[in-house]
């Protein structure tokens, strides 16, 4: 009796313990009861089943990260190029994803593959490596329309890695150089034509001012001496300087002595009257 009633129990224990599943916090489960879907979702925490007649499928709502491996494709303009992607993806509805379709990760990757290749196939070389967001944005919106069936998120897919053909890259490195070198020639020529603009400025006052220049040639002149250069050169219009300069204090002595001699001219014939009339009053 004692036998029977052990017996009884483990078989009510297996059964107590076929009957009870647990889900954590981030599962859910399809509860299928003779091939039929029952209640939809369960979970989490504890569920009860029918051992033998219930079956249930457990589907992870957390996200996953599933990498898309490198693509050779080629692009609009006709360069091949090896492109690789990351996508994020998640489970929104857990029985269409258990229903719908039989693997989704392996669907999903698949099907990201053909997209990656016919999304990037439709730029060209520079958008590819320009405009990475676009593109981005361009497989995630097909994967969404394509995965929506199957009770599946695309959250995120960024293209991670592009390969490109050792001449590609060496004609894109003598491109960047070319460009660097068109900006430092246009950087000296805005250099230059601004420098031309100020001394065409610094030139108009040296015409309104000349002794402006026989200063600046001065100045370049001390500046010359700090070198202890042997030889000093005299610019030409400093030399013309120094000969106006010469002819100006010639006229002004010239005419000095002239005014000089026409007052002591004027000055003479008024005192002879008076040296007269004094010898006449005597």
């Amino acid at each position: 009796m004692v036998v029977y009633v052990i017996v009884v129990l483990l078989v009510a224990l297996a059964i107590a313990a076929l009957s009870v599943r647990i889900l954590k916090q981030y599962e859910r489960g399809v509860q299928f009861r003779l091939g039929r879907v029952k209640d939809g979702a369960r979970g989490p925490g504890v569920i009860f089943i029918i051992p033998f007649v219930d079956r249930v499928n457990r589907v992870s709502l957390r996200i996953v990260t599933m990498p898309i491996q490198s693509q050779g494709i080629i692009t609009r303009d006709n360069v091949s190029v090896d492109v690789s992607a990351v996508a994020y993806y998640r489970v929104k509805d857990v029985v269409r994803s258990v229903v719908a379709i039989e693997n989704v990760s392996a669907a999903i990757n698949q099907i990201a593959q053909t997209t990656l290749r016919a999304v990037v196939g439709r730029h060209t070389l520079d958008e590819t490596l320009a405009e990475t967001d676009t593109i981005n944005q361009n497989i995630r919106a097909i994967l969404d329309v394509q995965t929506e069936e199957w009770g599946i998120e695309v959250t995120v897919v960024e293209l991670k890695d592009i390969q490109l053909p050792e001449s590609m890259k060496r004609a894109m490195a003598r491109q960047a150089e070319a460009e660097r070198e068109k900006r430092a020639k246009i950087i000296a020529a805005q250099g230059e034509a601004l420098a031309a603009g100020e001394l065409a400025t610094a030139s108009d006052v040296m015409m309104a001012h000349p002794l402006a220049l026989q200063l600046r040639n001065l100045q370049t002149l001390a500046e010359i001496s700090v070198d202890k250069n042997s030889t000093v050169v005299f610019p030409a219009p400093l030399m013309s300087t120094i000969a106006e300069l010469g002819a100006f204090l010639n006229r002004e002595t010239t005419a000095a002595d002239d005014a000089t001699a026409a007052v002591t001219a004027r000055a003479a014939p008024a005192a002879a009257p008076t040296a007269n009339g004094g010898l006449a009053g005597s």
